[in-house]
């Protein structure tokens, strides 16, 4: 689409929400006491700046981001975060799920977190409701779906993503018509004639711009349009869900259509997706460009100081503001906001969540004294493939390293998750401990 065909586009007959998610139970230990959408990322952000600066990018600044469990880091990070000036009509509000005398539930699902505040949405003028997920990591132009849901006369459009036959089998895949009318939707289908009917024919290819050669499949990717006078009829029922429930039936009754989106995505739902994709961003040409200043991802302005490096060894890494490293070697890795790196540390393969504050000297001291060590990561540690939660104390001498060890084990001190260790938020690993 040209670029005189983004500036037509009219962004204020939009209205953004984003989905919170559950409990974010594959998530888990990140989720433990703090919302998906809130999960740091890439050392210094959080997963909702991605959704919020995609629309924030598109014009779109009208932006409900729908929660239940753990919000209270998602609230402060929102409200630190997204502050538009009294004369625009912008806002990032956050809309919790909450038990009132007539309705005791609490979201059940997507559909029916949209269907619980269905009154809120209805008070503002809006065209089309655009739906977002709160765990994804990608860059899109927003205006350009809504750009394709005016021009094909849809009453719901799905964004959809071309995907090989392996990635296929845990999406919801699409079939479309020559008009890019979705006539089929089979939920994480399996069975491989089931596939081979769901793949999209060889000459669609060139019409949607896939050039790789090899199969192909049109994956949902979660975000969703929908026309102002359609919302109500479609979630005029009980059902939880619009991947599993509202989309399907919605095929069946009204002109659902899907647009092709061809760039860099990825659903942040597990820990070694989550892990992966924050590695990703230390590779030369990462797949997801934070260095994208023609549509940057926005987080809450932190005003630290610049990272002090007192001698270190460093390969392919980001560090993030305010980090004191000492001198140590790190390759592959995520160092997080504020963290303090001790001398003689080897850490390969870690995503360093940081720090959400200094420790004062007193606090030092009192730990030295109790034989406990300060915040941050130690002296003399080996650490690999690990994931360092916010706030956690890492000993001196300390080794840590999933090899060897089951894909998934609960300790009292730590986690694996998909063969990943896991410090928790304020957790503290002891002087000298092996793991």
């Amino acid at each position: 689409m040209t670029h005189t065909g983004r500036q037509t586009t009219n962004t204020s007959n939009v209205l953004c929400v984003i989905m919170g998610g559950g409990q974010g139970t594959r998530l888990f230990p990140l989720t433990k006491d703090r919302a998906k959408p809130a999960v740091p990322l890439a050392g210094k952000y959080r997963l909702v700046d991605v959704p919020i600066s995609n629309c924030i990018n598109s014009g779109f600044r009208r932006i409900y981001v729908l929660t239940q469990f753990n919000s209270t880091s998602l609230h402060r990070h929102i409200s630190q975060s997204y502050k538009f000036d009294q004369f625009s009509s912008g806002f990032v509000e956050i809309l919790a799920a909450q038990q009132t005398l007539t309705d005791a539930s609490w979201y059940e699902g997507t559909a029916d977190a949209v269907r619980k505040n269905l009154v809120h949405f209805f008070n503002h003028e809006f065209d089309y409701l655009l739906i977002l997920s709160g765990d994804q990591l990608y860059r899109m132009d927003f205006r350009r779906i809504i750009a394709q849901h005016v021009e094909t006369n849809a009453d719901v459009t799905v964004a959809t993503k071309p995907v090989p036959r392996a990635a296929a089998q845990s999406l919801g895949i699409m079939q479309i018509t020559e008009d890019r009318r979705i006539v089929r939707f089979v939920e994480k289908p399996k069975d491989a004639a089931l596939l081979d009917s769901l793949r999209l024919q060889p000459e669609w290819h060139e019409k949607l711009g896939i050039r790789e050669p090899g199969e192909w499949f049109l994956a949902s990717m979660g975000i969703y349009v929908f026309n102002r006078n359609v919302v109500r009829t479609l979630l005029d029922n009980t059902l939880p869900d619009f991947g599993k429930h509202i989309i399907p039936r919605a095929i069946q009754t009204h002109r659902v259509c899907s647009y092709v989106f061809q760039g860099y995505w990825e659903d942040i739902g597990t820990i070694r997706s989550y892990f992966e994709a924050n590695l990703d961003l230390v590779s030369e040409l990462p797949r997801f460009n934070f260095f994208d200043m023609s549509a940057p991802i926005f987080t809450r302005p932190r005003f630290l100081p610049a990272s002090k490096i007192n001698g270190a060894q460093v390969d392919h890494a980001v560090v993030a503001d305010g980090c004191i490293i000492n001198p140590c070697k790190i390759s592959y890795s995520i160092i997080g906001v504020r963290t303090i790196i001790g001398a003689g540390t080897e850490l390969n393969r870690v995503v360093a969540l940081g720090c959400d504050y200094y420790e004062m000297l007193e606090s030092i001291e009192e730990h030295e004294r109790a034989g406990k060590p300060r915040i941050g990561i130690g002296a003399g540690c080996r650490i690999e493939n690990a994931i360092i939660d916010k706030n956690a104390r890492i000993g001196n001498n300390v080794i840590i390293s999933p090899a060897g060890k089951p894909e998934n084990l609960d300790h009292p001190l730590y986690y694996i998750r998909d063969g990943v260790v896991i410090v928790p938020r304020n957790g503290m690993i002891p002087h000298g401990m092996v793991i």
